[in-house]
């Protein structure tokens, strides 16, 4: 079987993205996809 690769974000770029849904107006998923990455889930508190 092969490994399961998790891939890191930093917090600069979790905060320029959000920074971008906010700004932008857009959807999380439509701003996702143009950053060619899922969507942007917050954690759960």
């Amino acid at each position: 079987m092969g490994s399961k690769y998790t891939k890191r974000y930093t917090e600069e770029f979790k905060r320029d993205a959000i920074a971008f849904i906010d700004s932008s107006g857009r959807t999380v998923t439509a701003v996702a996809w143009e950053l060619g990455i899922g969507a942007l889930n917050p954690p759960s508190s």
